[in-house]
């Protein structure tokens, strides 16, 4: 196999904003199903007699 390609100064930007981009999307997944989770169980809850 040949060796990866050396990394050009833009990279570690890269990964970092990249990186960035990924917890803000994990906190807005979490924060959406957080939001979710009470209706949800809510329902399951309500069960006829």
């Amino acid at each position: 196999m040949t060796s990866p390609p050396p990394r050009s100064p833009a990279a570690p930007s890269r990964e970092k904003r990249l990186a960035a981009q990924l917890r803000e999307n994990l906190r807005r997944r979490k924060a959406q199903a957080r939001a979710l989770k009470p209706r949800d169980s809510g329902e399951a809850n309500d069960e006829p007699d």
